[in-house]
């Protein structure tokens, strides 16, 4: 699954983020069915690449890391399978906040 996915390592400033799956069920174990399940619109961080080049030709880091939990737009970034697992390929300023785990 995701050790697959660390293999794949994204160019310049785009980040590897494998959505979040929704709860399946309720907190008493009643399942949800799949078209009642809410859409998350988080993250985590597969991998990063170096980050976009300035004018000078040097690496502006990327925001994120790898592990990172991250708030994802409703749409965009580029969807990538593996192993029959699905990933999304975002830009770094796609990305709209990481999310602070206490």
């Amino acid at each position: 699954m995701a050790s697959r996915a660390k293999q794949i390592i994204p160019l310049l400033d785009r980040i590897l983020v494998q959505r979040i799956k929704p709860e399946q069920k309720t907190a008493s174990g009643i399942l949800i069915p799949e078209k009642a399940q809410e859409a998350l619109n988080e993250g985590r961080v597969i991998s990063t690449g170096k980050g976009a080049l300035d004018k000078d030709g040097k690496h502006i880091p990327v925001s994120v890391k790898e592990g990172d939990k991250v708030l994802l737009p409703p749409y965009g970034g580029s969807a990538v399978k593996i192993d029959k697992e699905e990933f999304l390929l975002f830009r770094d300023s796609e990305i709209l906040a990481k999310i602070e785990e206490l």
